[in-house]
């Protein structure tokens, strides 16, 4: 009889480990499986792609336009430098018929078709608001591209990061997952030890509670990736369904100093480039209003013409008569505003202080992108540290696990331990998600931010490959 009773109970550290063993070796998804989830009618949607995509936006392709009203505006402004013609015509043909009766004269009558075209030609010579007016258009054109390369980098980058956000869901998922087999685990042992006649109703209380809560947890994730993934379709413009790589790697490493990330960022920021076009843009808008006092000097030429057939005035109408005769003139003429009540002097005043608020706007700007800038590579810094120690901690922790399951199968441990180390191993797992999450999306920020770009190689400061085994550089990607 003693027998039969040893025999399950020294059979049930074996099962457990083994049960053990079985979790944690779950983690690795069958390569199979994930072959077989391919579907050929999905589009697959890389890292790499995102730029082309992101062209396909609405708002930008709105953007476009607005660069193309531009050039037109500017094509427009430079034509005043260019003489212009008008072609008039007053009755084309005109008709005229009437009679004049006078008692000492003998009726007069009108049958008379006619046609009086002119042909003008005007050249400003001297024109004061001609330069200006050029001026502000060719700068609201640039000013227009670089909204458009504005607008296109900060929809480049929103994508990277709805596709960061997008594999950091999946892999929460893949960690909640595991959680969630490791709980099942931890009550299907408290069970089997409670049947055996080992274990307490407690431990069993106490593995229920840990499964509910990781199931919850893990539905928490699935929603929050299907809205990133619903986020992601919206900005890349698809319709449907896609594949993408849900691993996440490294994206790149970051070569650069921050002295040079800050230099490069201010020199190249399109943002501190409008506001000088809109600085010089008042400025031509001040001159403008003082080159409305300025004379103006222009050349014409005018071709008048009239053509007739019939008769006007006549006691016996001809209606086979015909004449013509033109005139031509040449004149330079001149024009000026030489006083309008101080005018345009006080607008000049109100554009000219409109120019020099922009100079402090200039300066906010810089210093605000020179903090975005340091944040921007000591976060990167920080999370190649965080990176590398969290995964010191996962195998750590993965160690604690077996440990303390091996020290609760024989019976020198409780089940809260396992529960513990259990969540220990999880929250390793999320602090790795987190950190590379976050590493990728630095990468992206200097990138947009410095004009600089991310390098497939890591390099110290000399060039050289970096050989340390606890770098950033010699993780797996």
């Amino acid at each position: 009889m003693l027998r039969r009773v040893i025999n399950p109970i020294l059979f049930l550290p074996l099962a457990l480990c083994i049960n053990s063993i079985n979790v944690l070796s779950s983690e690795t998804k069958d390569y199979i499986d994930s072959v077989l989830e391919e579907k050929p009618n999905k589009p697959f949607i890389s890292y790499q792609e995102i730029e082309e995509i992101v062209l396909n936006n609405q708002e930008l392709r709105s953007l476009k336009n607005l660069v193309t009203s531009a050039s037109f505006n500017l094509s427009s402004q430079i034509a005043q430098r260019y003489p212009s013609l008008d072609f008039q015509a007053n009755g084309l043909p005109k008709y005229v018929a009437g009679k004049k009766h006078s008692s000492n004269s003998t009726t007069l009558k009108t049958s008379q078709y006619s046609a009086n075209p002119s042909l003008n030609i005007k050249w400003n010579l001297i024109d004061p608001l001609r330069g200006p007016e050029i001026k502000i258009a060719k700068e609201n054109y640039k000013i227009a591209e670089n909204n458009y390369e504005i607008k296109k980098k900060d929809l480049i980058q929103e994508a990277r990061i709805r596709y960061h956000k997008y594999q950091k869901s999946y892999q929460d998922i893949q960690n909640k997952k595991f959680t969630l087999n490791l709980s099942n685990t931890s009550l299907d042992n408290a069970l089997a030890k409670l049947d055996a006649g080992i274990g307490t109703k407690f431990e069993v209380l106490e593995a229920e509670a840990q499964l509910s809560r990781d199931k919850q947890s893990l539905n928490e994730k699935k929603i929050e990736h299907e809205i990133n993934t619903i986020s992601l379709k919206e900005i890349l413009n698809i319709n449907g369904d896609f594949e993408t790589n849900k691993e996440q790697n490294l994206i790149g490493f970051w070569n650069h100093r921050l002295n040079k990330n800050i230099n490069e960022g201010l020199d190249q920021n399109l943002s501190l480039k409008n506001i000088l076009l809109q600085q010089s843009i008042k400025k031509s808008q001040a001159q403008s209003f003082l080159s409305q006092n300025k004379p103006k000097i222009y050349i014409s030429n005018t071709l008048a013409s009239t053509f007739s057939k019939g008769d006007s005035l006549s006691s016996n109408i001809d209606s086979e008569k015909s004449g013509s005769n033109y005139t031509n003139t040449i004149s330079l003429n001149f024009a000026w505003n030489i006083f309008n009540g101080g005018q345009n002097k006080n607008s000049y005043k109100s554009k000219i202080a409109d120019a020099e608020s922009e100079e402090y706007t200039y300066k906010n700007l810089k210093n605000v992108l020179t903090t975005n800038i340091s944040k921007a590579y000591l976060n990167l810094k920080l999370n190649e540290q965080k990176i590398i120690s969290s995964l010191k901690e996962i195998e750590s922790s993965k160690e604690s696990v077996r440990l303390s399951r091996l020290r609760y199968d024989v019976g020198i441990s409780t089940l809260k331990d396992v529960l513990v180390r259990q969540n220990e191993l999880s929250n390793a797992k999320a602090k790795n998600i987190n950190a590379l999450y976050n590493y990728n999306l630095n990468l992206d920020e200097l990138e947009r931010l410095t004009f600089l770009e991310i390098s497939k190689s890591c390099l110290d400061n000399n060039n050289n490959k970096i050989k340390d085994s606890e770098s950033i550089c010699n993780i797996s990607r």
